[in-house]
């Protein structure tokens, strides 16, 4: 009878802790498989040079639970700010692999080590940073302060 209690009870609290965490994390539209991602890097770059800006690709989908995650983390503080202040961001959807994958390719990204992956620019298109190693492919064992550090470290002088 005990143990019948203990599971129940264990359960009511699972779900009170879990739920608001997943809640959180529910998926959402990020990247546009009908966008010109060409054209929305060079409206990109046109927003950088006028706002003295740099831009991010983020290579991904909408499947992915790490690319989600990240996403999440861009748009919370304090990497909401830091974005909004630094960057223009893009989103590239990547299908399963097999969509702008020659975007991710121009850009030194190989997408075979994992998404989410990252470049950025600066504002007159010049290639700062390419994720090599799937520097961010386990975001949701990572630490939200990690994006954080990344977005500080590229940011650039104002």
């Amino acid at each position: 009878m005990i143990s019948k209690i203990m599971r129940a009870a264990l359960a009511v609290l699972a779900t009170l802790f879990v739920i608001p965490v997943f809640a959180q994390f529910q998926p959402r539209h990020i990247y546009n498989e009908n966008a010109d991602p060409r054209a929305e890097i060079r409206d990109a770059l046109s927003t950088a040079a006028r706002e003295h800006k740099r831009v991010i690709l983020d290579f991904g989908g909408d499947w992915c639970g790490d690319c989600q995650v990240l996403d999440y983390y861009f748009h919370q503080p304090p990497n909401a700010s830091l974005l909004d202040a630094n960057f223009v961001l893009v989103d590239i959807d990547i299908g399963h692999m097999d969509r702008n994958v020659d975007i991710a390719d121009q850009y030194g990204v190989p997408l075979r080590r994992g998404v989410p992956a990252l470049a950025v620019l600066d504002a007159h298109g010049r290639l700062l940073y390419s994720q090599k190693n799937g520097e961010f492919e386990a975001m949701r064992r990572m630490d939200p302060t990690s994006v954080t550090s990344f977005l500080e470290e590229w940011k650039g002088g104002s």
